[in-house]
């Protein structure tokens, strides 16, 4: 069995046939929609991404930059499950349970001794060689250096425990970066990559785009995770297991017909239904012929029916010295479930086969269809708008990647696998037969569809074209009805009738899967267009180059533009240490 989950042949993208409806004021009308709800972020407006959730927390409790990180970070940058938090418990409760020390008022730099003992290695040092942090504890630097090196490379240098005991306290980033930077500046380049990339690894609305090799970018939404995006990049996959587009599939089936295609469990299954493993060598054996006396290559009799090793005498009706009892009927009910899942599979693999390789096929029509409309349009023709045909090319490939993926849906949503204990049988048929209508209904509108614009309207006469054009757009509109339906009737009538919600599909869209726009960074500058860089605490501005990023009327850049405001005042460069922040 060929593997249909690894291999590129069996992923394919809306976009990769067709990019998008090129006449909106077409015959064929979509709903109009909202701007997109999904965001890329690149390298360069991760920061700015960042920003955005640090500023509304430090903005709404007065804290400083490394403050309000910790506690994101603690609530996995769910900005709104921190502010319900803070309403329910309170502002104390908030800062305990993320390790957060606000200290107001005191100095921690200042000595009061000359010298002090340090707790963990217990020396005499200096006041000046040793470290206090925001919870009162304070140890030399050189203990304080070696944990915060084992803790980032252990991984944990997003959030940093104070070396107290029992004391849940987090670091302040920038003693970290002072004291790491002095003896290790490439792990506190590590340490501050880590603490930006926290905006991406900690967040369950960022995630990056699974494309090989790594296009370097991430997807943030703002709606439901159970949708499918598209990447900058071309790729389009699921949100919500990073796996290839595969609605109306639930992630989890959609993982279940993956390993099932990918492992050849099928095969094994076939390998069950019709051979038997010799009794001696264990090697299986296909019977040839009506006698239930089989020999294997390496000379041994055995049963067929049962697999017990025998003699060689025999009739058509018993083995001599042999009996299979009451085993021969749970043998043959064994073999018989084997063949008979076999075959079910085959029934639905074959079918999503069969739609992905027309699919391949219809993909090679753009190309063609833009030939008949340029040979079309050079003729002295009444007929000059053909945005119906690629409309109508783009919902084809639209409805042939739902019904493609309605047939693994099928397998198991009428199987024993998943809803056994959830459905009747008698349930079970009624769902079926009302799922099975539906998508006959599709199947049959799409190759009607297929079969429309596959003709050569080129040669046509113009009443001809017409009629064409009429049938192209009606049946643009009713395969579009029909997979809303489709969708409609398994996420109300099958899915949502169960008791235990586990399984989520990425709702349909009409124009496709939303290809996510590029995250911009809106703020105003100061008297200077530059940027704002840092290299472990020492800031540096460098001058934007000429022609890179792209600006609006209001001034807005898509490219990073800091500016060097206080906390009150605009947005400040999160790789510059805090100290340095603090004294601008």
């Amino acid at each position: 069995m060929e593997d249909c989950a690894s291999d590129e042949e069996y992923y394919y993208s809306d976009r990769d046939s067709l990019d998008g409806l090129e006449n909106e004021e077409s015959e064929f009308q979509c709903a109009p929609t909202k701007g997109p709800t999904t965001k890329v972020i690149t390298k360069e407006s991760l920061l700015a991404a960042q920003r955005e959730d640090l500023r509304r927390v430090m903005d709404l409790l007065s804290l400083r930059e490394h403050h309000a990180r910790t506690l994101l970070i603690h609530y996995r940058w769910d900005v709104e499950r921190l502010f319900a938090v803070l309403v329910e418990k309170g502002k104390a409760c908030l800062f305990a349970e993320a390790g957060v020390t606000v200290v107001e008022h005191q100095d921690l730099d200042s000595p009061l001794y000359s010298t002090i003992t340090c707790d963990i290695c217990m020396d005499d040092v200096a006041s000046d060689e040793a470290t206090k942090v925001d919870c009162g504890h304070c140890f030399c630097n050189n203990c304080w250096t070696e944990h915060f090196i084992v803790k980032i490379n252990d991984g944990q240098s997003r959030r940093i425990r104070c070396m107290a005991h029992k004391c849940n306290s987090i670091c302040d980033e920038a003693v970290v970066r002072n004291l790491v930077s002095k003896r290790y500046p490439d792990m506190a380049e590590k340490f501050d990559r880590f603490l930006l990339e926290s905006y991406i690894e900690d967040n369950k609305r960022v995630k990056w785009c699974p494309s090989a090799p790594h296009c370097g970018n991430a997807i943030r939404i703002e709606d439901d995770e159970f949708c499918e995006v598209e990447c900058s990049c071309g790729l389009q996959f699921c949100f919500s297991c990073l796996s290839e587009a595969h609605s109306p599939c639930s992630c989890l089936m959609w993982e279940l017909w993956a390993k099932k295609c990918r492992d050849e469990s099928e095969t094994v299954n076939w390998i069950t239904a019709h051979t038997k493993p010799c009794p001696k060598c264990h090697k299986h054996v296909q019977k040839n012929g009506g006698c239930n006396l089989v020999s294997c290559i390496c000379g041994q009799a055995f049963c067929w029916l049962c697999g017990g090793a025998t003699g060689r005498d025999h009739t058509w009706s018993s083995i001599t010295g042999h009996s299979c009892g009451r085993f021969k009927v749970e043998r043959e009910k064994k073999s018989e479930r084997a063949k008979r899942d076999h075959d079910r599979y085959l029934h639905y693999f074959n079918r999503y086969r069969a739609h992905t390789d027309s699919f391949k096929q219809e993909s090679k029509l753009k190309e063609t269809i833009q030939e008949r409309v340029s040979i079309t349009e050079e003729r002295d023709s009444r007929l000059r708008d053909f945005s119906w045909v690629n409309n109508g090319l783009y919902r084809l490939f639209r409805s042939r990647r739902v019904l493609s993926y309605s047939y693994p849906f099928a397998f198991y949503m009428f199987g024993d696998e998943l809803f056994n204990d959830e459905m009747t049988k008698e349930v079970n048929e009624i769902k079926q037969h009302l799922f099975e209508a539906q998508q006959q209904q599709l199947e049959a509108n799409v190759e009607k569809l297929s079969k429309f614009l596959e003709e050569p309207f080129d040669q046509f006469s113009e009443d001809k074209v017409m009629e064409t054009r009429m049938q192209v757009i009606n049946l643009s509109v009713i395969t579009d009805s029909l997979c809303q339906k489709l969708y409609d009737c398994i996420e109300n009538d099958l899915l949502g009738s169960l008791e235990f919600g586990n399984h989520n599909i990425a709702p349909y869209k009409s124009k496709g899967i939303e290809r996510a726009s590029e995250l911009i960074a809106c703020w105003k500058a100061n008297n200077s267009d530059k940027y704002l860089a840092s290299d472990h605490g020492t800031s540096a501005e460098f001058d934007r180059p000429s022609g890179s990023g792209s600006s609006d009327e209001s001034g807005c850049s898509s490219r990073k533009r800091a500016r060097k405001d206080g906390l009150g005042g605009g947005l400040f460069d999160l790789n510059l240490p805090a100290e340095v922040v603090d004294r601008t």
